[in-house]
């Protein structure tokens, strides 16, 4: 089992190119089967294992797949499959989105019940409840769900709460239903946005992406598109967060800076110095960073749950108490115990977390337990005295790419062992 092995100590100096966001591309990918006339081109698609795991849904499926680079091709004119077994659907909490892409094009889809990072309840009944609503008969038997369709519907819906993975399978649904379909209290998220851009360049017509209310005029068929994958979000405020806790200078390309204005807007709170302009942003640490009174996760354009446990780690060593409270996920503050072993303050109750931040963090052996919470045991280690040894680091690859060579690059000390 592979690990990472990180000297702390040194500032977080240079500049990098952000990545493709794996919360874009992994829709994207499951969208590109609706299309039977011609080949997708997708670039900017990282290097990650959720992504490397939908390559291997959609081969699954029957569609031929190829890679050169950060580029995939995409050929989905063959008969489509429509069961997604276990052994894949378990690896992947966001595989549910293809539910609402099988159907469309084939009616009916047999998939088992997914899985992911274990973050607490995220209950699919959103998806199931709105594909219902679009004509969907769902059944679930052993694990797995059964979807049928003999005619999809266009309709009015309305969310109870604006989930990505409910609004991104209606859309999927919808874009080839007959008729107009409305979809109210949708998320809001940028990658709601690409996903709906690919869409529509496929042929697709949806209109009010990015807001709270999304329409679909549904078209008869869809066809092949050139497309570039929006930069990763979440990637770009790992790597800010790394600058800010050592002290460091950090330039991050290829990202919108419209799409981090809550972190940036916290960042400058904790003593950052932020520019942003076009797609470059910088950022100059304060030899100490300074405690933020609250941060509350909400859905975007609020302060992003996958943020919080970064924030987390980088707050452990601000003067002051800090506060975060997650209102997303029950289960976001699993990475507090770790970050403890490493001499952090941190006290946990319910879903408030009250850090009190130290003068040093100190090397030691953790294990990461989801995704981000992986990535925040980087940012503690790269400020660490010592060395730290992280384990179970397939995590952090679900969502990072080039991690280690990237970090290097910035005058860090890292080795993957």
């Amino acid at each position: 089992m592979s690990r990472l092995v990180i000297e702390g100590g040194a500032p977080v100096c240079g500049s990098i190119a952000v990545h493709g966001a794996k919360n874009a591309v992994l829709p994207i990918l499951a969208a590109s089967i609706l299309c039977d006339d011609g080949v997708n081109v997708i670039h900017n698609c990282p290097d990650l294992r959720d992504v490397n795991i939908t390559i291997e849904i959609l081969r699954y499926l029957g569609v031929k797949v190829t890679r050169m680079g950060n580029t995939l091709t995409i050929d989905a004119r063959k008969r489509l499959g429509c069961h997604i077994p276990e052994h894949l659907m378990q690896q992947l909490r966001s595989s549910i989105i293809f539910m609402g892409a099988i159907v469309a094009r084939n009616h009916k889809a047999k998939i088992s019940m997914p899985g992911g990072c274990e973050l607490g309840p995220r209950p699919i009944d959103l998806h199931n409840k709105a594909l219902a609503e679009l004509g969907c008969t769902i059944k679930e038997k052993k694990g797995y769900l059964f979807v049928r369709a003999r005619k999809l519907k266009s309709k009015t819906l309305t969310l109870s709460f604006p989930s990505v993975g409910a609004t991104e399978n209606t859309m999927l649904a919808a874009c080839l239903t007959p008729g107009v379909t409305v979809l109210e209290n949708a998320a809001k998220e940028p990658e709601i946005v690409d996903l709906a851009n690919f869409l529509n360049a496929m042929g697709a017509s949806i209109c009010g992406a990015g807001t709270s209310t999304i329409t679909i005029h549904g078209v008869t068929r869809l066809h092949a598109a050139d497309y570039t994958v929006m930069p990763d979000r979440i990637a770009a405020i790992t790597y800010l967060c790394c600058a800010a806790v050592t002290g460091g200078n950090i330039t991050l390309h290829n990202t919108v800076p419209e799409h981090l204005e809550t972190a940036l807007s916290e960042l400058a709170k904790c003593g950052c110095r932020v520019e942003a302009q076009n797609h470059t942003v910088r950022l100059v640490a304060p030899p100490r960073l300074m405690a933020i009174e609250n941060i509350t996760t909400a859905p975007y354009p609020g302060f992003p749950t996958d943020a919080q446990s970064l924030f987390l780690a980088m707050l452990t060593l601000a003067d002051g108490t800090s506060s975060i409270c997650e209102r997303i996920f029950k289960s976001r503050f699993k990475v507090a115990e770790e970050l403890q072993k490493m001499g952090a303050s941190i006290a946990v109750q319910a879903d408030h977390a009250m850090i009190s931040g130290v003068s040093s963090l100190k090397g030691a052996q953790v294990s990461a337990c989801d995704l981000r919470g992986g990535a925040a045991l980087v940012i503690a280690a790269l400020a660490a005295k010592g060395t730290t040894e992280i384990d179970n680091i397939h995590f952090i690859d679900r969502g990072y790419d080039n991690l280690v060579a990237n970090l290097n690059h910035l005058g860090a000390n890292v080795k993957r062992i």
